[in-house]
C-alpha cells in the first residue's frame, strides 16, 4: 500500500514538473507553477525558509521521501531502474557507501556556488539537470506533436490547436542534455540509485537528516530468513543483509524491500535510538564521524544561507527569401528585468531552463560563455521583450528573477539601444523607413533629418538612452539583415528610468 501511494504521487510530481518545462500557453504555470518552487536547491537560493524548513522536517519525519517523490530527476532515474529490473530481476547487491566521494562532490558544490554559481554547480543540481533535458529534448518533441493536432484540426474546421515555432536555442545545452541523460540512463539501469547517493549534493544533505528520521524501514530479526530478496530489489544498495542492517543516509524510503519481502520481516516504522529488538543499524553498530556531521552541518547551514531548426522557410510575400538576423556582438549581455545585477543573477541562478521554456516571445536563450554556462540571456532576433510580459519573472524558482509587475518593468532599464549607421536603410538603401520610432514602448527614439538625404529628405533615428529599457523590439523590428541597423547593449546593474 505504502509503495502503491508512494508511486502514484511520484508520478503526479514527475508529470507535472515536466509540464511547466512543456507548456507554452502559461496554464500548467498558473496552477501547478509551485511545484517548481519546492525543489529543494531552488528553495535555498531563493532564501525560501518556510519551503526549506518543511523539506526538512519532513525528512526528519518520514526520511528521504523528497528523491523518491518530488524531485524529477530521482523519478526518472527510477524510470531508468525500473526498465533495467524488467531486463533481469533481483540485479541489486549491497555496496557500502562511498562517503568520500559523496563529500567531495558536496564540498566541490558549496565552492562553486559560493565562487558566484560556478559551471559544477549548474551541471550536478539535480533539478537544473532535469529542467535541461526537459527543455531541450521532450519541449521539441512536444511542439511537434501540437504542431501536427493543429495541422490535422485545421483540416478539420477546428482551432482549438495553434502551431507554435520550434527550433532549439542552444546547441551547446542540448549536448549537456544528451550527456546528462545518457549518464544517468545507464547509472540507473546498472545500479539504481547511483547517481543520488554518490554525486548529487541534495541527495547527501538529505541523507544527513535521514539518518535522523523518525518513520524508516525497519528489520525484524526474528521473522527474516536472510534470503536477501530485500537487498536485491533495493535500488539505493543499502540494505547489507548480513549484518541486518539498513543505511538510511541512502535509503529513499521507496518502500520497494517491503513489497519484496515475502515474511513481512521490513516495516516502515518508528525505531527507536537504542534498537533491541533487532541488530538494524543501531549507533553501536555503525560509528558516525562528529566532524563529518558537523561538516555537513555546516554545509547546508551554509546553503540555506547562500540544433534542429523545424520551422518553414520565411519569405516575403512568397518570393524572395527573408534572411534570418544574426545576433550582435554585445559587449554586456542582456538579463531580464527584475534579475536586479549580473552578479546576483549569477550567484542564484542554477540554468534550470524554466524561464527560458516559459519565454513566449523567444527572447531567451542558454548562454554558451563559459563564464555563465547555461544560463539564460537575452537575444532579440526571434522577437522582443514585450514590456506587459512578466512570464519570466512569475516562473523563476531560484530568486535570481525577482517578481515584477507589468508596471515596475516598463521602468526597469535592462539595457540601451546602440544604432548602426552603415546598416541602417536610409543610410545604406536610400529608402526612407523609421520603423524603430514607430515600435519603441517608451518613445526613446526620435527620427531626424539625414544630413545627406537628398530630395527625399530622408530621416535617421537618434536613441535617448534615458528613456530607453532595453526591451529589443528596435532591434526584432528592424528590416535590415542580417545584421541590425539599431541593436541593445545590456547593463551590469539595472535601474530605474
Amino acid at each position: 500500500m505504502l509503495r502503491k501511494l508512494r508511486i502514484g504521487l511520484a508520478t503526479i510530481f514527475f508529470l507535472l514538473v515536466t509540464a511547466l518545462f512543456l507548456d507554452f500557453t502559461g496554464t500548467v504555470h498558473l496552477w501547478f507553477g509551485w511545484m517548481a518552487k519546492v525543489q529543494f536547491l531552488p528553495a535555498v537560493l531563493a532564501m525560501n525558509f518556510g519551503v526549506v524548513v518543511l523539506l526538512v522536517v519532513l525528512t526528519l519525519v518520514f526520511g528521504r521521501v523528497y528523491c523518491s517523490i518530488i524531485c524529477p530527476l530521482g523519478i526518472m532515474q527510477d524510470i531508468f531502474a525500473w526498465m533495467g529490473k524488467k531486463a533481469r530481476k533481483n540485479r541489486y547487491t549491497y555496496s557500502p557507501a562511498k562517503s568520500w566521494l559523496r563529500y567531495i562532490m558536496l564540498v566541490l558544490f558549496i565552492l562553486s556556488l559560493a565562487l558566484g554559481g560556478g559551471v559544477l554547480a549548474k551541471l550536478i543540481a539535480p533539478y537544473s539537470a532535469y529542467g535541461r533535458i526537459a527543455g531541450s529534448l521532450l519541449a521539441p518533441l512536444w511542439q511537434w506533436g501540437n504542431n501536427g493536432l493543429a495541422y490535422l484540426t485545421e483540416r478539420a474546421g477546428s482551432y482549438a490547436f495553434y502551431e507554435t515555432e520550434v527550433w532549439q536555442k542552444s546547441g551547446l545545452t542540448l549536448g549537456v542534455a544528451v550527456c546528462t541523460l545518457l549518464v544517468l540512463a545507464v547509472l540507473a539501469w546498472r545500479g539504481g540509485r547511483t547517481y543520488c547517493n554518490t554525486i548529487c549534493p541534495v541527495g547527501t544533505v538529505l541523507g544527513f537528516l535521514s539518518r535522523f528520521s523518525w518513520f524508516r524501514p525497519v528489520i525484524d530479526t526474528s521473522k527474516c530468513i536472510d534470503c536477501g530478496l530485500c537487498a536485491r530489489n533495493c535500488k539505493a544498495s543499502c540494505i547489507d543483509v548480513a549484518g541486518h542492517r539498513i543505511d538510511y543516509s541512502r535509503c529513499v524510503a521507496c518502500m520497494d524491500c517491503i513489497g519484496k519481502c515475502k515474511k513481512g520481516a521490513i516495516r516502515y516504522a518508528h525505531k527507536p535510538a537504542q534498537c533491541t529488538s533487532c541488530q538494524c543499524d543501531t549507533p553501536s553498530n555503525e560509528k558516525v564521524s562528529d566532524s563529518r556531521r558537523a561538516f555537513l552541518a555546516g554545509g547546508a547551514v551554509f546553503m540555506a544561507s547562500t540544433a534542429l531548426k523545424a520551422q518553414k522557410t520565411k519569405v516575403d510575400g512568397g518570393l524572395a527569401e527573408i534572411e534570418d538576423k544574426v545576433a550582435p556582438k554585445r559587449e554586456k549581455h542582456i538579463l531580464p528585468s527584475g534579475a536586479m545585477s549580473a552578479r546576483h543573477f549569477a550567484q542564484h541562478c542554477t540554468a534550470c531552463q524554466l524561464c527560458v521554456s516559459a519565454c513566449p516571445n523567444g527572447v531567451l536563450r542558454p548562454s554558451s560563455d563559459l563564464s555563465r554556462l547555461m544560463q539564460p540571456e537575452m537575444s532579440y532576433e526571434r522577437g522582443y521583450c514585450r514590456p506587459e510580459c512578466t512570464r519570466c519573472a512569475d516562473v523563476c524558482p531560484t530568486g535570481a528573477i525577482h517578481p515584477i509587475t507589468r508596471e515596475e518593468k516598463s521602468s526597469v532599464q535592462i539595457g540601451h539601444a546602440v544604432w548602426i549607421r552603415k546598416n541602417c536603410i536610409p543610410v545604406r538603401d536610400g529608402q526612407s523607413c523609421g520603423n524603430c520610432e514607430r515600435h519603441c514602448p517608451t518613445g526613446a527614439i526620435q527620427m531626424v533629418d539625414l544630413e545627406d538625404g537628398g530630395k527625399k529628405k530622408l530621416k535617421i533615428p537618434v536613441v535617448n538612452t534615458e528613456r530607453c529599457i532595453g526591451c529589443g523590439a528596435c532591434e526584432n523590428l528592424c528590416p535590415a539583415r542580417p545584421f541590425s541597423a539599431i541593436y541593445v547593449e545590456g547593463h551590469d546593474s539595472h535601474r530605474i528610468i
